[in-house]
């Protein structure tokens, strides 16, 4: 599979046959890890490419600063590769279609673009959040066409509003983003499975949750409709913490038991032979 078009093409694919589960890189060497797992495909998550640059999550890089991530992952491994943009950096449409552009040019075939606004818990309005995804597929329709666009909202991440509204929101921010050229919808903190079966009832476009330690098993978010998984920052937190544990075993006590049952040097380092 040597184009990006090959691969935007089967990115799609991916979407119609079974649920599609995404395990989340952060740098291009987990994204070679994760494609040796056995994934289909990779999505990043911008928390653990924060992280790995000594940020906090929460749109603090700039574009250049994820692009270049995002181009080193995509160029690491043969599967497709769909990219966390967070917010597009910049609030304006026209910001949003830049990104999107770089994005192409990286060598991704998804985004994933968020309605919450830089640094606050508070979101774009559906009517805004659709001017934007309207740049970002003239961008796509411009550069790769088939791009996929995984429309997150934060309604129920971040609370907003009351709750019995929440999902009434979501479903029109699903109708609103699907009519501005969003592929799916995607609503991290929502694992409730009969809420999650009604809004992929409901929803014109598929349906995308965000799982990890205390959700639900994906076999069963795919009963209830979900096309689509991924773990966001579980993985890199994961990562994160054994550095921490055994770091501070080998300190403390002298000792290696949290790098026990590691896999051996010349396998990882096979990897990248």
């Amino acid at each position: 599979m040597n184009s990006l078009q090959d691969k935007a093409n089967l990115f799609r694919e991916l979407h119609a046959t079974d649920v599609l589960v995404l395990p989340n890189a952060w740098d291009a060497g987990s994204a070679v890890a994760i494609e040796r797992a056995g994934a289909p495909a990779i999505a990043t998550t911008s928390g653990g490419v924060s992280w790995a640059l000594a940020r906090g999550d929460g749109q603090h890089l700039s574009r250049a600063e994820m692009l270049t991530v995002i181009a080193q992952i995509a160029a690491a491994v043969e599967v497709p590769v769909t990219a966390d943009v967070e917010g597009g950096y910049g609030l304006a449409p026209s910001a949003v279609a830049e990104t999107v552009r770089g994005v192409i040019e990286a060598g991704a075939v998804g985004v994933n673009l968020e309605d919450s606004r830089a640094g606050t818990a508070t979101l774009f309005t559906p009517d805004e959040q659709a001017e934007r995804f309207t740049a970002a597929r003239a961008a796509a329709t411009a550069g790769l066409s088939e791009l996929w666009i995984n429309a997150r909202t934060d309604v129920y991440l971040f609370g907003v509003g009351e709750p019995a509204g929440r999902f009434d929101d979501v479903l029109t921010r699903a109708r609103v983003y699907a009519d501005a050229g969003a592929d799916s919808i995607f609503v991290p903190g929502l694992v409730d499975v009969e809420v999650l079966a009604e809004l992929a009832t409901s929803s014109p476009i598929p349906v995308s949750a965000m799982a990890g330690p205390g959700a639900p098993p994906v076999s069963d978010l795919a009963a209830a409709g979900v096309r689509r998984v991924s773990v966001g920052t579980s993985i890199a937190q994961a990562a994160y913490s054994l550095a921490h544990h055994a770091a501070a075993e080998v300190l403390k006590q002298g000792t290696y038991g949290e790098v026990t049952g590691a896999l051996d040097f010349g396998t990882v380092n096979g990897w990248f032979s």
